[in-house]
């Protein structure tokens, strides 16, 4: 009998070993869609700049993407899935049931959501049809937007890939948008005297075509293991309690991304209102959303490509481990100890070498920032880059709260955040600019995190989330980070003038090899049990010494 359940039971060795293969194949995929990223923001950034259209653009791209984050990929996705998971474990016919009613709800809200936007953007360029700078503006959010509900069907179907342990076909979901955008950009550079307003709108309906691509895509990739009938009634009371459970998570897992729009809010002021407030001059000007958004960009980086994935990964284990208090708190802390390994160098990495990347990435070669845009842009990036750890970690939080069924809790910490935020947000952009928006994020961040790590000790009733292997592995990924962010800062501190956009590159990549590379030997030096999960899935062991698991 106890070998049977041993058998059908998956060890602590095979749970780390899941969680860590999931990162490593979540991470990869997503590094090459960043990649490409990278690409389409280069090239972007080089047909639009540190310009009105530039941030016109920004806006534009951020609306949808919004949308997405708080619906495909943030509260219905928290509601549904877990949800779905359990039931894909004992109910194959109920979760697809399930399944097709959710998808056809979301696509059924966000297109009437579309519409309304739409009628209501149109009003306004009749009524009030502004300066051109500002007509231009809500005429691309107007071609922009239909892929909202596109890209919330998409990230929907994604998650249920997940739910069925295939995270590669949603990693590789977004090079269909980046590819896209990157297509009809090139033309730009092949047309004589092509003009940057009008490819805003090209780019605009390229994105609209990626986001009708991801649905066939993601659609395709779940062929067999949905079936796509009609529902039932119990299938609707299903649908209503995630609805339920769907309102705080909206507010609970959006935060960083409300936080993010009521920025481009704060920074598209010039641009849709004016240059003065009150009869004071504005601080932020009509470049100030272009700079916000290409800074964003680096920060999402390794936020996108480890910590969210960290995330992802973890979350299905989470809820197929609710009822189960050990393996709940097991798991948590395995992506705990992942997210922080990953994120603090990160986090200082990404301070040291700000000046340079935003350089090398978005000036020097062609058009793209001019000196002052880089100036501002790096400021940004600095303000963004001290907060990495916290938003990994905020993302492994909420999602924990969603596996208990508890949305309320992170609801309330959250709405305290945006408060906080806004706050921040007005009183540092007249001494910081566009950086005091950055800085206010990655306040409310850092407040949120410590908030959501006190209250899962008492409202998810796991005890202590940080036993004594936890606090080492913290103290550890400090220390690494320490010890690299020093030598990191000393090269950069001796290498020569930058005199021209090739040293400037030379400087970031010698910084970041040299980071890596250091980061590496000592995390290995260490036995850093994090680095064994993620480079040896197939071996297993928590890295313990004391662990039989570890052949080391």
């Amino acid at each position: 009998m106890e070998g049977s359940v041993s058998d059908q039971t998956p060890s602590t060795e095979q749970r780390n070993a899941t969680i860590g293969r999931a990162v490593r194949t979540v991470s990869g995929l997503t590094l090459g869609s960043r990649v490409l990223g990278l690409v389409r923001d280069l090239a972007t950034v080089r047909i639009f700049g540190d310009t009105a259209v530039g941030s016109a653009f920004a806006a534009a791209l951020a609306i949808p993407n919004m949308f997405r984050r708080l619906f495909g990929e943030g509260a219905l996705s928290a509601a549904f899935l877990p949800e779905y998971t359990r039931l894909d474990e004992t109910d194959r016919e109920q979760a697809s049931a399930f399944a097709r009613s959710t998808v056809a709800l979301l696509a059924m809200g966000t297109g009437v959501l579309t519409i309304m936007i739409e009628l209501l953007l149109l009003a306004v360029l009749l009524l009030t049809p502004g300066d051109a700078d500002r007509a231009l503006s809500l005429r691309m959010i107007m071609v922009t937007l239909p892929f909202m509900p596109l890209i919330c069907v998409a990230a929907i179907l994604g998650g249920m890939l997940q739910a069925h342990g295939r995270f590669a076909p949603w990693a590789m979901a977004p090079m269909i948008l980046n590819v896209c955008i990157i297509g009809a950009c090139v033309p730009y550079w092949l047309i004589d005297n092509a003009s940057a307003r009008t490819w805003g709108y090209v780019i605009g309906a390229s994105a609209v075509l990626a986001g009708v691509l991801q649905v066939l895509w993601s659609w395709s990739c779940l062929r067999g293991r949905v079936d796509w009938g009609a529902g039932s009634s119990e299938t609707r009371a299903r649908v209503r309690s995630m609805l339920v459970r769907m309102g705080p998570a909206l507010i609970g897992l959006g935060t960083l991304q409300l936080n993010s729009f009521i920025d481009t809010l704060i920074a598209m002021y010039p641009l849709w209102v004016g240059d003065t407030i009150g009869g004071v001059s504005y601080p932020l000007d009509e470049a100030s959303n272009s700079v916000l958004y290409y800074a964003q960009r680096l920060y999402q980086f390794p936020l996108g490509v480890f910590g969210i994935a960290v995330a992802t990964a973890v979350f299905p284990e989470l809820s197929r481990a609710a009822n189960d208090p050990g393996r709940f708190v097991s798991a948590l802390r395995r992506g705990v100890r992942l997210s922080l390994f990953i994120a603090l160098p990160a986090s200082v990495g990404l301070a040291l070498v700000r000046t340079d990347l935003v350089t090398t990435l978005y000036s020097g070669v062609g058009d793209g920032f001019s000196d002052d845009g880089v100036r501002r842009a790096a400021w940004v990036v600095l303000g963004y880059s001290v907060g990495v750890w916290a938003y990994s970690l905020n993302q492994l939080w909420t999602r924990a709260f969603y596996a208990k069924n508890d949305t309320t809790t992170p609801m309330r910490v959250a709405v305290a955040m945006v408060g906080l935020n806004l706050a921040l947000n007005l009183a540092l952009i007249w001494p910081l600019g566009e950086a005091g928006l950055a800085w206010a994020t990655s306040v409310s961040a850092i407040v949120q995190c410590a908030l959501l790590g006190r209250l899962a000790r008492t409202r998810l009733g796991i005890g202590a989330c940080f036993d004594a292997g936890a606090v080492r592995s913290v103290a550890r990924s400090v220390g690494l980070s320490a010890a690299m962010g020093l030598l990191v800062g000393l090269l950069l501190a001796l290498w020569p003038e930058r005199e021209s956009w090739a040293s400037g590159a030379l400087a970031l990549l010698a910084a970041t090899s040299l980071g890596g590379g250091v980061y590496l030997v000592l995390a290995r030096a260490a036995r850093a049990d994090e680095l064994w999960w993620l480079t040896h899935p197939s071996r297993g062991g928590t890295g313990d010494p004391a662990d039989p698991g570890d052949p080391r």
